[in-house]
């Protein structure tokens, strides 16, 4: 913000104020100085920082002591904000050949109390120039000014009918300002009733704003020309409430008994000024009379007593099948048109709720509630808490999975309750605990389990709840054989590659065969070949070493 072209920082009245050197720290800057300047131009520095030696000092100014900050930046905080801080302020930075200076005005505010009428008048009497009372601001800065209403509407000075006086009063320990406006006012009949209040305007480091004080009615004292009936309280009236008939007269002293015409009684019923009915109920609803006791002036009113009835059918906890139908019905019967919406599960429905074919995610608790938006605090609502049930149905699927060393089986369940799952391997019948499980909503969840099987295997996956008992099995071959459950959205291009994956398997695997049944013929060949081609070797090898034996034994001999 500017002020007469300067910068102008805005404080709250003892927050703290913040001025930042809006100036370029210069090369070879020596140190930074802020000061204030006097009414009379004459300086007075209060803070000191060297550049080189990062210290601050702060100068012996009495009204700054213990209230000042300056940072790194030459950014200078004060404490406590106070009105005489309302001065023009300077950044020093200073250099070896220069000095340069940046002003900051400060302008500080002070919400003012929130304004009281003081000296009120015991009572106002027609026809006469009388003092009301005194509207009272206090602690405020700058000063703010004060306008009197009546019944909300401003009061304007007319002569010898409406005289405002206003003065100020500034406390010179603080600067704050009060501010006192006098009103007389010459009052009528009218004003019996009237709300008298006044409106402290003041500025704010935003702008303008304004504080109200309680209003206040004075007691006008005047002849008793009319009488008046009124319900109390003034808003609308529903069943159950506590009415008050208030009748009065527009005189002053008012009567003290009046006479109240009730609809079903057929004479008057004496009382004060008031005739309470409680527990209200649209039976109520008619016209109400009130007179004084000899009956010369009567006024009347009519009183509606707003109802609203709901009937939901059925309500309470149902419990169905799935794909039964179940009709719903919310009748509302009311004193005016009512406002009816659903609410299933804590969240606003946008129609009415109709069930042809139950499925598990139509459960629930729904909630049929009605309003009279004319009428405050009149609704109703009622809540009926859909099961839906359903034996278990089980989908098995399976898949080998990227690292080829395993296999995964899902076993998809639905039904409510919510089944209870295992799995077992046929034959063995061991049960299956490495099983996870995902999240159970509307009715539908699946678990699945990781294996390797070395060879063929059968898994079964048992569901089971109140209902009924559910049994799917799977067929699982061995690691080595890869296996695939194509998802149902899969379109056919994917499942013909899958076909051709599985084709050239099969012929990778017959050849490899057919390759082998041509070895193992041409290895049996060449084997019995061989055979026959040893056996005259083996005469010849046979003859060798009976000689070798013979001439062992008698060398033996001869030794």
């Amino acid at each position: 913000p500017l002020a007469l072209g300067l910068y102008t920082v805005n404080a709250v009245y003892g927050d703290t104020i913040t001025m930042p050197c809006r100036l370029e720290v210069p090369d070879g800057l020596m140190f930074g100085k802020w000061k204030y300047e006097m009414p009379n131009g004459s300086p007075v520095f209060i803070a000191f920082r060297s550049s080189t030696k990062k210290n601050v000092q702060y100068d012996d100014v009495p009204d700054y002591k213990d209230r000042l900050s300056l940072s790194e930046n030459y950014t200078l905080s004060i404490k406590n904000a106070r009105i005489s801080d309302e001065k023009r302020f300077v950044c020093m930075l200073v250099t070896e050949d220069d000095v340069s200076e940046e002003p900051t005005i400060v302008k500080v505010f002070k919400q003012p109390s929130q304004p009281e009428i003081l000296h009120q008048a015991d009572f106002l009497e027609t026809e006469k120039l009388q003092m009301l009372g005194e509207c009272v601001a206090r602690d405020s800065y700058p000063e703010g000014n004060v306008t009197w209403y009546r019944n909300g509407r401003v009061l304007q000075p007319v002569e010898e009918v409406v005289v405002i006086n206003f003065q100020k009063i500034v406390d010179k320990s603080t600067g704050l300002f009060t501010m006192t406006s006098s009103l007389q006012y010459v009052p009528t009949k009218e004003d019996a009733n009237a709300k008298f209040s006044c409106i402290v305007t003041y500025y704010g480091p935003s702008g303008q704003k304004t504080i109200q004080s309680e209003a206040v009615v004075f007691d006008v004292h005047y002849p008793t020309e009319k009488v008046t009936i009124q319900v109390l309280p003034q808003s609308t009236i529903k069943e159950g409430d506590n009415v008050t008939l208030k009748c009065s007269g527009n005189g002053n002293p008012p009567p003290r008994e009046f006479l109240f015409h009730v609809p079903g009684e057929t004479e008057g019923i004496r009382s004060s000024d008031t005739y309470i009915m409680t527990d209200v109920r649209r039976n109520a609803t008619g016209e109400y009379k009130c007179s004084l006791t000899d009956k010369s002036m009567m006024d009347s009113t009519t009183l509606t007593v707003h109802y609203l009835d709901l009937q939901l059918t059925p309500s309470g906890e149902v419990t169905k099948q799935i794909g039964e139908a179940l009709p719903v019905s919310c009748t509302i019967s009311s004193s005016r048109n009512a406002t009816v919406f659903w609410i299933k599960d804590n969240t606003r429905m946008q129609t009415s709720p109709s069930f042809s074919s139950l499925q598990y995610q139509d459960a629930g608790n729904y909630i049929c509630e009605t309003t009279l938006q004319e009428v405050e605090g009149l609704k109703k609502r009622k809540t009926l808490k859909l099961i839906v049930e359903g034996k278990p149905q089980i989908k098995m699927t399976k898949k080998t999975n990227t690292n080829k060393m395993s296999k995964t089986i899902i076993c998809h369940v639905e039904g409510f309750p919510k089944p209870a799952v295992q799995w077992t391997v046929t034959g063995s019948g061991s049960i299956i605990n490495k099983a996870k499980e995902t999240k159970y909503v509307n009715g539908k969840f699946s678990s699945k389990i990781v294996i390797a099987p070395e060879e063929n295997v059968t898994l079964t996956c048992i569901a089971e709840n109140q209902l009924e008992r559910t049994v799917t099995s799977l067929n699982v071959s061995a690691i080595s054989i890869p296996e695939y459950d194509e998802p149902e959205d899969r379109n056919d291009d994917n499942s013909e590659k899958v076909n051709d994956q599985a084709k050239l398997i099969v012929g990778i695997v017959v050849g490899l065969l057919l390759a082998a049944l041509v070895a193992g013929v041409v290895y049996w060949l060449y084997v019995k070949k061989s055979k026959t081609a040893s056996k005259h070797v083996d005469k010849d090898l046979g003859n060798i070493e009976e000689n070798k034996k013979l001439e062992e034994n008698n060398h033996k001999s001869e030794t």
